[in-house]
């Protein structure tokens, strides 16, 4: 059986946290599996199963420079005296990582980095701090560079045209059957007889752009329009919304803080609603749709190709066109396809398959 090594940050709620548990389950079987962790924390390890075998390597804080550089430097010679070269496959999950780079690049020669994200809009179209974040990760060294998205990928190819030949574009697994069974647990909240948007996601205002759905929940209320918003998640701007909320008196959204399990929440709700400024892929997108609900989306990621009229809308990536999302829901509904989950898995599956064995 091969031995194979994933790193990461942590595994605190999030979309790569979800897709990483879920890619792992999947490749249990038939692989010995590590995990290199930075912080050895977050809500989903008890969800690992117990094949996988957890260590962490975790770099010094300390403040004073020159200690800091000499602990590091210990520590990554006994990381690499210990592991070096010693899987026969391994692979970086959690782009913005520093150690977890480290981590994968000296495990194995056979390695990987997933791109998560449109680092690009991460870093204002600055291209001197993309390729900055870029060649800190020590990028060429990395056999395979994985995007979760054919824009993303583009977007890199165009600053690293000679790495080209590297770069695979391969979605998330999804462990659909868990959704399904989760998305039947009990909560307190319930189905109501007004149409219902959810967000699931990180309240990080730079990217997740949750302003916009105040900004456009406000006008729809002055137009009389009866609807409700429920907000799942947290993060830095959660009380930067809160305080909007309460201010503009918009009663009708719902602060329900992060949930490990948001799925029964998809289910009392009427249409999925994504405000993003970007993103790398979201993972929501196919939950909405395994749950059978429409898509309102930012122009992010691949969602013109992937969503639009197929399984939602894509609107201008703005306020105003989330309000226009939310008004043509509103107003008329929004019809979509039937999604096939065991296919989407299938084809992802296959590609993964092909970058851990090629």
């Amino acid at each position: 059986m091969k031995k194979i090594l994933f790193s990461a940050y942590s595994l605190d709620v999030g979309g790569i946290e979800t897709a990483l548990i879920t890619l792992l389950k999947y490749l249990k079987n038939d692989y010995e599996i590590t995990l290199v962790l930075e912080k050895k924390q977050g809500v989903f390890l008890n969800d690992l199963p117990k094949e996988i075998n957890v260590i962490t390597y975790e770099p010094s804080t300390i403040k004073f420079t020159l200690v800091r550089k000499f602990v590091n430097f210990i520590k990554q010679t006994k990381f690499k005296m210990k592991y070096k070269n010693k899987f026969d496959f391994s692979a970086d999950y959690a782009t913005y990582s520093m150690p977890a780079s480290f981590v994968a690049r000296t495990a194995s020669k056979n390695n990987a980095i997933w791109i998560h994200n449109n680092y690009m809009n991460f870093y204002d179209n600055n291209i001197a701090q993309y390729r900055k974040f870029f060649n800190n990760l020590k990028i060429t060294e990395f056999g395979k560079i994985v995007f979760v998205s054919d824009l993303d990928r583009k977007i890199f190819i165009a600053q690293f045209p000679e790495l080209t030949k590297n770069t695979i574009v391969c979605n998330n697994l999804i462990n659909y059957e868990r959704i399904q069974k989760l998305s039947n647990e009990k909560i307190k909240e319930t189905k109501k007889d007004i149409p219902t948007f959810i967000n699931v996601g990180r309240h990080d205002e730079k990217q997740k752009k949750i302003s916009r759905i105040l900004d456009a929940t406000e006008e729809l209320n002055k137009q009389g329009y009866k609807f409700r918003v429920l907000l799942i998640g947290k993060g830095t701007a959660s009380k930067e919304y809160e305080n909007i909320i309460k201010e503009k008196k918009l009663d009708n959204i719902l602060m329900l803080g992060a949930k490990k399990n948001p799925y029964p929440y998809f289910k009392i709700s009427d249409c999925f609603l994504l405000s993003s400024q970007f993103e790398g892929y979201p993972v929501v997108f196919v939950e909405a749709q395994i749950l059978n609900l429409p898509i309102i989306t930012t122009d992010v990621s691949d969602s013109k190709k992937d969503i639009n009229g197929k399984y939602g809308i894509v609107v201008e990536n703005s306020e105003k066109g989330v309000y226009r999302g939310m008004k043509q829901f509103l107003d008329k509904g929004i019809k979509t396809e039937k999604f096939d989950p065991e296919k989407y898995n299938e084809e992802i599956a296959e590609k993964v398959r092909k970058i851990i064995n090629d």
